[in-house]
């Protein structure tokens, strides 16, 4: 059990090698675990904190926060590295496999991968376009070898997968929900995404080659 919260927590997820957790709340603060003890290794506090995730080697913390920011953080240290601009409210962020990369979207149709330890923006991945409204991105993963992203838009309810060499999508839309999609992963092995949505289904893909 890790107590430490002070108000509701909203997030909480591992670290690929399962020693760490990192969990966000309103209480403005994300804090690191040890999963095993329970311990607190790091607390992060910066504006009202939506979501956090641990890079792979649980080294990094990635946060969104309702100040339409992502921000990049130490693990260990709690230092902040890097603050990335949105411009709308950002609703996830996450780490490619390797850690050098973070993928964040929001309320402004927008994608966007960054250099996780210079806050460099590398590729903009525009949802909106490819419909006739501003799309709502709730989720954006990277693919399991770091070539590519795949995004889950509420407004369509489909989810699409972009190749980050040219910043655009491989394929049409991943469509068959009724409602909107509130994640989408890539399988470990990254031939298949799996997709969830509030119509209460979850749909599972290939990927195209």
């Amino acid at each position: 059990t890790m107590i430490g919260h002070t108000r509701p927590v909203t997030s909480a997820s591992f670290s690929a090698h399962g020693k760490r957790v990192v969990t966000a709340s309103d209480d403005h603060t994300v804090r690191v675990w040890d999963a095993l003890t329970g311990r607190q290794i790091a607390a992060l506090g910066e504006g009202g904190l939506i979501s956090a995730s641990l890079s792979l080697d649980g080294t990094l913390v990635a946060t969104t926060s309702d100040d339409h920011t992502a921000r990049v953080w130490d693990a260990q240290t709690g230092h902040q590295i890097d603050k990335l601009p949105g411009g709308n409210p950002i609703t996830t962020a996450s780490f490619s496999p390797d850690g050098t990369r973070v993928v964040t979207a929001g309320w402004d149709g927008m994608a966007r991968v960054w250099d996780a330890k210079d806050g460099h923006q590398i590729a903009l991945l525009s949802v909106t376009p490819l419909g006739s409204y501003t799309a709502r991105v709730t989720s954006a993963s990277f693919s399991p070898d770091g070539t590519r992203v795949v995004t889950a838009d509420v407004e369509d309810g489909n989810a699409w997968i972009w190749d980050l060499s040219d910043a655009v999508p491989v394929a049409t839309a991943l469509r068959g929900h009724t409602n909107w999609v509130t994640s989408a992963l890539f399988s470990p092995d990254g031939k298949r995404v799996v997709t969830a949505s509030l119509d209460g289904t979850a749909i599972i893909y290939p990927v195209p080659p």
